[in-house]
Order: structure tokens, then C-alpha cells, then sequence
């Protein structure tokens, strides 16, 4: 408990740390909402109503104030209200939340299903044909970008077979399948040659030829010791990528009009809606902060050796 309590303290600076950073950045981007809208609409207007406009959003103030402005709202719960549709921050985003949570848990899921087998496979079959195979098909799965994949993915299941939508008109099943194959297919490439690596290291120890020569199956050694022991790098790679999911996936949700959180912060990017890229933000840090957090925790447990680690220091 204490060092969840530590670790918990250590994360607080970071967050307002991002926040700061985020919120200069944005401020630094050369162009404000207003302008942004007039750009977009054509609309020609005087000076006086772009700096009428400006104070009423409270972009006419100093940099600091503003920050803590935004700040001290944050604190008292209050992300604002979106400059461009006028609707309140938080209630937006959470109406974003259950498309980018449902297309988390399916491309995890798949990712789970096709990486560790495969990896374990590969591994087990050192050097043959099956592992070949395996590894030529993740080179090519990991060399195709998120977006190649998507067209080709439309193209087949959605034009020609024309089993699936071509984009996503709600929340549905059948709505999910193209966006989750197409984060699922490079994030199993990638994890399926990690996955590998870890179990032909721990297949290289000596208590696996000390298992064998007891006369334990392999099967069980490989189960019961061999994957256990490669779970700490396997939660690793899949926290990560549970963070960068929660987060939106811009590109995949912008292809197939997922309505997600990823699309809604491209989308207030383009329009200057700071209060909402602020949120995105902050909802980017707390997912992180917190998948990191679970990660040191999880090692803990799966891992003895970091315990007597810190007995001993």
C-alpha cells in the first residue's frame, strides 16, 4: 500500500506538468478559434467583432491567466464549454467514451488471441518452417500502415463482398469489425515477434533442462513456467497499447467514422477548440499515469524477484 501511495504521489506533478506544456503548445499554434472559424465559413468580418469574439471566449487574456483559469475549473470539475458547438466539454466526451472503449476491448482481445499463440508457436518450433512463417507473416503485418490496412480492408469486405459498411453509421458489431481488424492486424504482428523473443529466452534457461530431465512435460513446464514467467513483458506491451487505444486511434477512427474519442480530438484540433484538445489531454495523461501505475503494481505480483528486490534495498 505504501508504494502504491508513493508511486501515486511521484504521478501528481506529472499531470499538472502535461497540462501546463499542452496548454502552451495550443497557445503557441498561431491561430485561435476565431480565425479558424472564418477560414472555414468564408466569413469576412471587422476587427472589432474578432476582438469582440476573442474576449467573450477570454482568448484576449495573458497566457497565465487563462492556464489557471482553466486550471482552477478543472479542480472544481468544470472542463468548460466547447468554443465551437457551444455544448459542455465533459458530457461530449463522455458520449465518446462507449465507441472508443468497445473498439479497446476488441482489438485487445483479438490481439490477445492471435499474438500469444503464435508467439509460442514460433518459439517452440525454433528456426523450422512453421516458424518462419510466422515471423515472415508478422514482418509483413507490422510493415503496413494503419491506413493501407483500412482501404484494403473497405475495399475488400466492404465494396466487393459488401459483408461489413464502409463506414461506421453507429455502434454496432458489424460497425466494429473493419476498425478492430485493422488495429488488431499490426498490433499482433509486432507482439507475436515479442512474444516470441521472451519465451525462446526463457526456453534457453537452465530449469527448463532441469525440468526436462525430471521427466516433466514440456507441455506442462511451457504452461505452468515458461509463460508465466513471460508475462511481465507481455502485460508491458499490452499496457501500452491499452493506452494509446483509450486515447482514440485518430487515424483508423477517422477512416471509418468511428465515433470515437481519437476522432473528436482530430476534429477540435481543427477548429482551435482548445477546451476540448485540453480534455483530450488530460484524459490522454490520467489513462497513462494509470496503465503505468497498474503495470509496476502487476510486476510486483508476477514477479518475485522485484519484491525481494526492494526487501534487500
Amino acid at each position: 500500500m505504501k508504494y502504491i501511495i508513493k508511486r501515486i504521489i511521484q504521478l501528481i506533478p506529472l499531470l499538472f506538468a502535461i497540462t501546463f506544456l499542452s496548454f502552451a503548445m495550443m497557445r503557441l499554434a498561431g491561430s485561435d478559434v476565431v480565425e479558424q472559424k472564418m477560414l472555414n465559413t468564408g466569413q469576412v468580418i471587422s476587427e472589432n467583432q474578432l476582438a469582440m469574439a476573442k474576449e467573450q471566449l477570454g482568448l484576449d487574456d495573458p497566457f497565465l491567466i487563462q492556464y489557471f483559469r482553466w486550471l482552477n475549473n478543472l479542480l472544481h470539475g468544470d472542463m468548460g464549454v466547447s468554443y465551437v458547438s457551444g455544448q459542455n466539454v465533459f458530457e461530449t466526451f463522455i458520449s465518446k467514451l462507449p465507441a472508443t472503449l468497445l473498439l479497446t476491448f476488441t482489438s485487445i482481445i483479438l490481439t490477445i488471441i492471435i499474438s500469444i499463440p503464435l508467439g509460442i508457436i514460433a518459439a517452440v518450433h525454433h528456426n523450422k518452417f512453421v516458424d518462419y512463417i510466422i515471423r515472415f507473416l508478422s514482418f509483413i503485418g507490422n510493415s503496413l500502415p494503419n491506413f493501407f490496412v483500412s482501404l484494403v480492408l473497405m475495399y475488400i469486405l466492404a465494396i466487393k463482398l459488401r459483408w461489413l459498411p464502409i463506414i461506421s453509421k453507429d455502434v454496432s458489431a458489424a460497425s466494429v469489425v473493419m476498425p478492430t481488424l485493422t488495429l488488431a492486424i499490426a498490433m499482433s504482428a509486432k507482439y507475436t515477434r515479442q512474444v516470441r523473443t521472451t519465451v525462446l529466452d526463457e526456453l534457453s534457461k537452465d530449469y527448463i533442462i532441469g525440468a526436462k530431465a525430471r521427466g516433466v512435460k514440456f507441455s506442462v513446464t511451457l504452461m505452468g513456467s515458461v509463460l508465466r514467467s513471460s508475462l511481465v513483458t507481455i502485460i508491458t506491451l499490452l499496457a501500452l497499447s491499452i493506452g494509446s487505444l483509450l486515447g482514440g486511434t485518430a487515424i483508423v477512427e477517422s477512416i471509418f467514422m468511428w465515433d470515437g474519442v481519437g476522432k473528436l480530438a482530430v476534429d477540435a484540433i481543427n477548429m482551435r477548440d482548445y477546451p476540448m484538445i485540453q480534455a483530450y489531454v488530460m484524459w490522454m495523461a490520467i489513462i497513462y499515469v494509470l496503465v503505468n501505475l497498474i503495470t509496476d503494481i502487476s510486476y510486483r505480483f508476477l514477479d518475485p524477484r522485484i519484491r525481494l528486490g526492494e526487501k534487500e534495498s
